[in-house]
């Protein structure tokens, strides 16, 4: 068996997709990289560009935790990462018989929901932030999604964008959050036979790539006022939000 993909057309959508999910991983642009699976699946299947990201993932986290390290909400954390992990087992569970589209459909629609209500009912300025009820969900929903398809940014974000944090501290928690949140699905990644040497060989081929990404994110986040900060982010999670819809309904 090849032990690495060839085909021109995966690096030409694979290569995009990775960089794009670097500057995602450093929290500039936080939603973009939901679409580097979507991306990817364009010349592979949705289980192998996941499985391909892995450890791609894993230098960006490392990277992403080491740079906001001093920039953490460690309260939310405690709070969110529990139920997130919640998630990954679920994911677990059903990632053999439930179709990538439908999980693409319903993260989707999340996010697009989330953004017709801060445009048509835009918060007070001392609005509070969604119950602790809602909190938990959205986080064992981003647990799933990111164990699916590594698409967990849109409704964690959709909990922690309220709480209108500066944007090294928004970047420094997430990266956190995703850093225990992608550990976790190593093991069952390979309980499922994903991590074959083809998709390993592909992904070193790939790593590269991964540091440039985390470190153009991490340039433009440290000067970005927050104001524009999170208005990239609506962007990024529209984009988002369309993408996964039309791969659930195309």
């Amino acid at each position: 068996m090849q032990n690495l993909i060839t085909d021109p057309w995966f690096y030409a959508v694979a290569v995009p997709a990775v960089l794009l999910l670097g500057i995602s991983k450093s929290g500039f642009g936080a939603g973009f990289g939901s679409l580097a699976v979507p991306m990817m699946a364009l010349a592979i299947t949705v289980p192998q560009a996941a499985a391909i990201l892995m450890p791609v993932l894993l230098v960006m986290d490392l990277l992403g935790i080491t740079a906001y390290r001093q920039h953490v909400n460690w309260a939310l954390l405690r709070f969110a990462l529990p139920f997130g992990l919640v998630g990954t087992v679920v994911g677990t569970a059903l990632f053999s018989v439930m179709p990538a589209p439908i999980v693409a459909g319903v993260v989707g629609a999340v996010t697009l929901l989330f953004l017709a209500q801060r445009l048509l009912f835009p918060p007070k300025a001392d609005a509070q932030p969604a119950p602790r009820w809602v909190g938990a969900l959205l986080s064992a929903t981003a647990g799933f999604t990111s164990f699916i398809s590594h698409a967990g940014g849109p409704p964690i974000n959709v909990y922690v964008i309220p709480m209108k944090m500066t944007p090294m501290v928004f970047n420094g928690t997430m990266a956190y959050f995703f850093f225990v949140i992608n550990l976790s699905k190593w093991v069952p990644y390979a309980w499922l036979g994903l991590l074959d040497m083809r998709n390993l060989f592909t992904s070193l081929v790939l790593l590269p790539l991964a540091p440039m990404g985390v470190w153009v994110g991490v340039r433009v986040a440290k000067r970005i006022q927050p104001t524009l900060f999170y208005r990239l982010i609506y962007l990024g999670m529209f984009l988002t939000g369309i993408k996964l819809l039309w791969d659930a309904f195309r």
